[in-house]
């Protein structure tokens, strides 16, 4: 098959969405794919070969790849790096490669590329492409809202509450005590829609929590505030209706922010993880049936906190889960015995089946 594997963009999540792609398109070509990867934001301005033949082009794209570092991309360089007169999200011949691609497999991460709107622009098009469709990414990035139907569903999730920027001007730029009445610390502060923990921070002050208010108000203008679990970190993973065995997730030091979730070496994952068999049932569970409440398909991961007393808490669940050679949800399916390009096959075959069915 033709396979356009799409990742980069413009989210503070483009480089783990850079080493997530390079990782699939290598396991892709494994498997006998003509495979490129291309970064959706800068397209391929220059382009002199007709499009049915980038796929064969020596390199197959892969001098994009990039590890990723202990700190955030510089999005307003990349930006500037495009040509001036090319507009829109979408780089050159995008559109148009995607469009004759047999698959185009999503290795973004965060912003455009996992809250629905590529995938919305991809069903317009006729596109075919990996993962769940607009809905369920659009209802799965906004922590405000799937927190609220996880409330409603009986799924258990940390107490908390969602700001907004014009709270804080409401109340005449009093961050300090904006939204912790009914909550004690440590506490949670993180972006509504942002992901690989970037923009996360915990507080266990009135002046830290003023602090990062400031701070995490930059990321987006609206945040959720939560009570901090203390306890045990754990992943699920679903991967064409069935739940992995979980893992857990043990930082060296401070929590699984976004330096410790890609550096090698920097947390203990232990995979299957070290708990009951109850409760890993327990966590599958919970698992399916946020999936499933948020009309999610193929694939995805959900994070787990799991207090001193055992009660599970959910926090969130991802629609593109990171593939790169730190990720989660390779380890978990390497548990049930799957290679990283039979990963990639299955999530290939799996979309294709579901654009059949529709």
């Amino acid at each position: 098959m033709k396979i356009v594997v799409l990742a980069g963009g413009i989210s503070t999540e483009r480089d783990v969405s850079l080493s997530s792609g390079a990782e699939i398109c290598r396991a892709l070509l494994e498997k006998g794919h003509d495979v490129f990867l291309l970064d959706v934001y800068l397209g391929l301005p220059d382009l002199t070969t007709p499009l049915e033949e980038v796929f064969s082009l020596p390199g197959h794209g892969l001098e994009i790849a990039q590890s990723v570092s202990t700190v955030e991309p510089d999005i307003e360089k990349v930006k500037a790096s495009r040509d001036s007169s090319h507009h829109g999200f979408f780089g050159p011949n995008v559109i148009d490669l995607c469009r004759i691609a047999d698959i185009t497999f999503l290795g973004l991460h965060g912003g455009e590329g996992e809250n629905g709107q590529i995938q919305a622009t991809f069903e317009l098009f006729d596109i075919t492409y990996t993962g769940s469709d607009s809905l369920g990414c659009a209802l799965a990035m906004d922590k405000d809202v799937s927190r609220q139907l996880f409330a409603q569903a009986g799924i258990p999730i940390p107490k908390g509450i969602t700001l907004t920027k014009q709270d804080l001007v409401a109340t005449h730029g009093s961050a300090a005590t904006l939204g912790i009445c009914d909550f004690s610390f440590p506490l949670i502060i993180k972006p509504c829609s942002g992901g690989s923990s970037i923009g996360v921070f915990i507080v266990h002050t009135k002046a830290e929590y003023d602090t990062a208010l400031e701070k995490v108000f930059s990321y987006e203008d609206e945040i959720i505030v939560e009570e901090y679990i203390v306890g045990r970190e754990f992943s699920c993973a679903v991967l064409d209706g069935q739940a992995l065995p979980p893992i857990e997730i043990i930082p060296n030091t401070g929590f699984f922010d976004y330096a410790n979730k890609y550096q090698p070496g920097a947390t203990v994952e232990v995979c299957p993880a070290d708990i009951p068999e109850s409760l890993s049932q327990q966590m599958q569970a919970l698992t399916l049936k946020a999936f499933n409440l948020l009309k999610l398909s193929v694939y995805g991961r959900a994070d787990f906190m799991m207090d001193s007393k055992g009660q599970l808490y959910c926090l969130e669940i991802n629609t593109l889960p990171g593939m790169t050679p730190a990720s989660l949800f390779p380890q978990e399916a390497a548990a049930i015995g799957l290679s990283y390009p039979d990963l990639c096959q299955i999530i290939v075959d799996a979309s294709l089946a579901l654009r059949d069915k529709r």
